[in-house]
């Protein structure tokens, strides 16, 4: 699948909005791959022991620590994105909306890992949820 400048707005937009709403540093970086469903289950396999693909995978560099900071006090990685836009594809087809919604949703998903949120329990899948969507609503994006 070829990435599109609109795919890159997309996730600069979803990117650009989680720092406002969550106060993050105007110098912090996020690197995000758009990967294809062979890439994505090696890096699933080697890193979580997991011998699939999947939608989308996060690596924090912080871990509940303070923030990577190199180069001084004006760059501070945050950690890397990687999403599978095949999976990204059949996933919009399944859930009846855009590719663009499900892109906007994974990066959504993806920078709320970097920033400690995660779905190990129900509450916590319920508050990132809520978070997700509150996100996506403020981009205007909808479920449909």
């Amino acid at each position: 699948m070829i990435v599109t400048l609109e795919m890159e707005q997309i996730v600069r937009s979803v990117l650009n909005k989680t720092a406002e709403v969550y106060g993050i540093e105007p110098h912090t970086e996020v690197s995000v791959v758009l990967a294809d469903d062979d890439y994505i289950h090696q890096l699933n396999r080697q890193y979580r022991g997991k011998d699939c693909s999947t939608d989308v995978l996060s690596f924090a560099l912080n871990e509940g620590e303070e923030p990577q900071i190199v180069n001084g006090p004006e760059e501070i990685l945050l950690g890397d994105i990687i999403i599978s836009l095949e999976t990204a594809a059949r996933q919009a087809e399944e859930y009846g909306h855009s590719l663009e919604r499900e892109l906007a949703y994974l990066t959504t998903h993806g920078i709320l890992h970097l920033l400690g949120y995660d779905h190990m329990t129900e509450d916590e899948k319920a508050e990132m949820r809520q978070e997700e969507e509150h996100i996506l609503l403020l981009l205007g994006i909808t479920r449909v």
